[in-house]
């Protein structure tokens, strides 16, 4: 994305809401406002981005966009579309380069964590600024290869998420304590806590090994893939270590390492657990996460705006 001045980007997130024929009723429920609000019960419902909008090359303006076209007030952002907006080369922060190997990797890496040790803060304050504007809270920041990070990197992870207004760390889950106690160690120096993500291979005794390693080690319970990988309902999971979970991803899925559903139509408990966070008020992002293949006839967006609807229902 080519930087855009201030007033450009929040005039465009300012006025992007939606006049389209396929606006359903969870769109609607924005239309009448210039900011969003999808704090029902006092839950806040965010979206995993811009993963859930089926880009991983969408910029920070249209991530904002489509935030505000479903009016979410809150999100799960990666840090690619933040770290174009500073400034970053397109193809250094691309998820393509997951598939690099050998000298190719090492060389990608080495140029990474040279951008990353001189990146422009005050641009993050900037951006924080924009989504602040519109009305969307970055609550979490999604950080992909974050065990292989070298120490400064991790510093500069930290700070970015702070930078932004997050409130946690997120990333992909490992299995070994080595990985989980290094990066519990820089949770701890920088009093923000890491959500782990798990998927159906995940046990909750993954998660409870992490948090025995650090005070801010978490969890980011994913309850799809909770109940995918038959461990149950992830409701008794969420009520013994509420104090450690970040956020949960919002999806359905089916036991026995079942395929991904439209909400609703999966074994996943999603309507109890969503109560169970509003009952107890637990500040924990109910975070949709969208994975079911789009149906003939629908779009993503539209299919996406069914899941705000379900979860606002659920929490009403």
């Amino acid at each position: 994305m080519t930087p855009h001045s201030r007033r450009h980007f929040a005039k465009l997130a300012l006025g992007a809401l939606p006049a389209t024929a396929f606006i359903t009723d969870a769109l609607q429920l924005n239309a009448a406002s210039t900011k969003p609000n999808s704090k029902v019960g006092g839950v806040h419902i965010g979206i995993n981005a811009p993963y859930s909008f089926g880009n991983a090359a969408m910029s920070g303006e249209d991530v904002l966009k489509s935030c505000l076209e479903l009016g979410l007030s809150g999100v799960e952002l990666r840090t690619q579309p933040v770290e174009v907006f500073l400034g970053a080369p397109v193809e250094l922060v691309s998820t393509k380069a997951k598939a690099l190997t050998g000298a190719a990797a090492e060389d990608h890496a080495r140029t990474f964590r040279e951008w990353r040790e001189s990146a422009p803060m005050d641009k993050a304050k900037t951006f924080r600024g924009l989504y602040e504007e519109a009305g969307v809270l970055i609550e979490i920041m999604k950080v992909d290869g974050f065990f292989k990070l070298s120490d400064s990197e991790m510093d500069y992870v930290f700070t970015l998420a702070k930078t932004l207004g997050a409130r946690a760390i997120s990333t992909e889950i490992s299995k070994s304590e080595a990985d989980l106690k290094r990066g519990g160690q820089f949770a701890d120096k920088h009093q923000l806590r890491v959500g782990y993500h798990g998927h159906a291979s995940t046990t909750p005794e993954h998660w409870e090994a992490g948090f025995s390693l650090a005070e801010f080690n978490g969890a980011n319970v994913d309850l799809g893939h909770f109940v995918a990988g038959n461990n149950g309902s992830p409701a008794e999971f969420i009520r013994r270590h509420h104090g450690r979970i970040t956020h949960v991803h919002v999806k359905d899925r089916k036991r026995n390492n079942g395929p991904n559903t439209p909400f609703g139509e999966g074994d996943t408990p999603i309507v109890e657990v969503l109560r169970l966070i509003r009952d107890k008020h637990w500040p924990i992002q109910a975070t949709i996460e969208f994975e079911y293949k789009v149906p003939a006839g629908s779009t993503r967006m539209r299919e996406l705006a069914r899941t705000v609807k379900y979860c606002r229902e659920a929490l009403a």
